[in-house]
């Protein structure tokens, strides 16, 4: 996994910065060079919030499409949500659901019901680095600017649930690095350990504990943090106020964490893999 904040800039101009999508080719270099390694036969390759909205993404996608051979996808958030819902739930059985699943993304904020497959979902721009980007500026934020992100938040969440119902779910599984991050903050771990990270429950007045702890933190101190990645510095404020207020929303009284998310939800939907 890389970090490559390919978001940055869009919320604010509409369009891909050009450093960031360098920086994302010189990525995908390397998982190129590791697929050859391995010899991979199969591969799909979707974008997300960031791509749907920038109006120049052809600087992104073709050369996307001329490294792989292969067309990018640009997947609508509905169809997100559902590689998401498919990579979060397959360890769990169905009649523990319906299942709330929710992903943090950099653009936006996905929020699927279901239990055997999925019976709503939305899509909604609250991701850490567009609140990040939009409000919360500086480690540590103002409360002035708290307060505005909050109010985006909530606002944004209140339309969530007009689509999606929170109450009838009986898990709330949270995926990507701010829900892994927050678990591993509440963990007290000293460095990452996706496998003691993957599964765990933390209740609703620890997330909410984790990220106020943040909001109080410098850059300097978050960045020291064992288990902190070096790309999640400057967002994890952003993502873990979004993953706190979905909690006060929800009423959830704990999230599961799960390393296994929209990443292993594609690999899923190439069929023959387990």
């Amino acid at each position: 996994m890389e970090i490559v904040r390919l978001g940055e800039g869009v919320d604010r101009t509409g369009r891909f910065d050009e450093k960031a999508v360098e920086r994302t080719l010189l990525a995908l270099d390397g998982f190129i060079d590791e697929m050859r390694r391995r010899g991979v036969e199969r591969i799909r390759f979707c974008a997300t919030s960031a791509t749907r909205d920038a109006s120049n993404r052809e600087i992104f996608v073709d050369p996307v499409r001329e490294r792989l051979g292969v067309e990018p996808e640009v997947i609508p958030g509905s169809e997100e949500a559902a590689l998401s819902f498919r990579g979060a739930t397959k360890e769990f059985n169905s009649d523990e659901g319906p299942f709330l699943v929710v992903d943090i993304g950099g653009g936006s904020t996905e929020f699927v019901l279901g239990g055997n497959e999925v019976a709503s979902s939305i899509s909604v721009n609250i991701g850490c680095v567009r609140m990040a980007e939009r409000h919360l500026h500086c480690n540590p934020p103002s409360k002035e600017s708290l307060e505005r992100a909050i109010v985006d938040i909530d606002v944004a969440i209140a339309r969530a649930g007009e689509q999606v119902d929170f109450l009838v779910a009986k898990k709330l599984i949270a995926v990507a690095g701010t829900a892994t991050t927050v678990a591993a903050a509440s963990l007290g771990l000293e460095s990452y350990d996706r496998y003691a990270i993957h599964l765990a429950e933390i209740l609703a007045p620890e997330v909410h504990r984790v990220a106020l702890m943040f909001q109080s933190m410098g850059r300097e101190e978050i960045a020291e943090l064992g288990y902190m990645h070096p790309g999640r510095v400057d967002v994890i404020t952003a993502g873990s106020l979004v993953l706190s207020r979905i909690l006060h929303a929800t009423g959830a009284p704990s999230l599961i964490a799960s390393e296994s998310d929209i990443l292993d939800g594609i690999a899923l939907s190439l069929g023959g893999v387990d």
